[in-house]
């Protein structure tokens, strides 16, 4: 069958769960004898894109600023060289730019990801205009139904991020030795059951409702510690100070472990006895779901968006009504008790999602 050329437009290639998806796609199709080829400004994992077979065209696609307009005809001058015949976008001012390129061009066809409950309007509108539209949870596909109704619904296709479970794993022979490491670098953590809240320093991610959590279960006889791994980050000491102020007012501060993010996320999993995921806004997804389930440990979070899908499917007994923090206490005690969660094989996986991805691009293959 005839090789596809697939062009992945995005802004950058730092860090994050659009960049590990392109990844991830780029690597399905170098495997399936396809020419991968990703346009973006670069960063640290253009390495890691290029040592699997994918090549990296670096365009400065995502800065916000008029300058970046003029990429609409840098673009199409490449996609005429390229000839591609699949074009992905995986956000909104790449999407518009690709787009533009691709008016007036016959031949290439013109794909969205949607890996966000993007805000409404115009300007959003244009992750709506793909043929088809892939959202990663059946939450972003209500969620463009809802605000761009003219969507055709036949041209949303569900396809759900995926995790390899395996990276999740860990040895339970070195659980005791990580514990008592973690324990001398943090001693906050020493004192009882571990909660863990993974997340960048904002309030969205629900680092204050943790310690009220924590503070909470105290007060009821539950001794338990929290860590809060990546809220502690450049450019965010005033809200770090926030956080250890209310630690201190609830009583809990000596319980409280608030640091710098950690790369071992298999280790930092195995150490916890429940995840937690209250992030104030609902998230598209909910990749902190999956890793920690498939770690084997409980999550308890707030139910809504793709987190609270999530939830509702594989671990019920974690699923919260959004502010119900006596829900959450509940919750909480009850997977401490030592409930255990799904299976790690039904959880959706990376070797699904890019098949399904490959699908659709094949289907656009004369």
């Amino acid at each position: 069958m005839r090789r596809l050329t697939v062009v992945q437009l995005l802004p950058a290639l730092e860090n994050g769960g659009v960049e590990r998806s392109t990844l991830e796609i780029a690597q399905a199709l170098v495997q399936a004898g396809h020419r991968s080829i990703v346009v973006s400004a670069g960063g640290r994992m253009v390495a890691d894109l290029q040592a699997a077979g994918s090549e990296h065209i670096a365009l400065a696609i995502g800065a916000k600023s008029l300058a970046t307009l003029r990429h609409a005809w840098t673009l199409r001058q490449l996609f005429e060289r390229l000839a591609p015949d699949i074009v992905h976008a995986r956000s909104r001012l790449p999407a518009w730019l690709g787009w533009r390129a691709l008016r007036a061009m016959a031949g290439p066809r013109f794909v969205t990801t949607a890996h966000g409950l993007y805000s409404p309007g115009w300007y959003s509108s244009i992750m709506a205009r793909g043929e088809p539209v892939i959202c990663v949870s059946s939450s972003v596909r209500e969620h463009v139904l809802a605000q761009w109704p003219a969507t055709p619904p036949e041209r949303l296709v569900v396809i759900e991020r995926g995790i390899e479970p395996l990276a999740f794993s860990a040895d339970p022979a070195r659980i005791p030795l990580w514990r008592r490491e973690l324990a001398a670098q943090f001693p906050a953590l020493a004192h009882g059951p571990l909660l863990l809240l993974p997340g960048r320093g904002t309030r969205l991610k629900g680092h204050a409702e943790a310690i009220e959590l924590l503070a909470m279960l105290r007060d009821a006889g539950t001794p338990a510690c929290l860590w809060l791994p990546g809220a502690r980050e450049s450019g965010r000491e005033a809200y770090v100070l926030e956080l250890e102020a209310l630690a201190r007012s609830r009583g809990v501060a000596e319980f409280v472990a608030i640091t710098p993010a950690e790369s071992d996320m298999a280790r930092v999993y195995a150490l916890a006895e429940v995840v937690l995921q209250l992030s104030n806004k609902p998230e598209s997804f909910g990749r902190t779901v999956l890793e920690a389930l498939a770690a084997g440990r409980p999550v308890v979070g707030w139910a809504h968006g793709g987190v609270g899908e999530l939830l509702g499917r594989y671990f019920p007994l974690g699923a919260v009504t959004r502010g119900d923090m006596a829900g959450l206490v509940a919750a909480t005690r009850a997977a401490l008790s030592g409930r255990t969660p799904v299976a790690a094989s039904v959880l959706p996986s990376l070797a699904s999602m890019q098949a399904q991805t490959m699908s659709v691009y094949e289907s656009f293959r004369s």
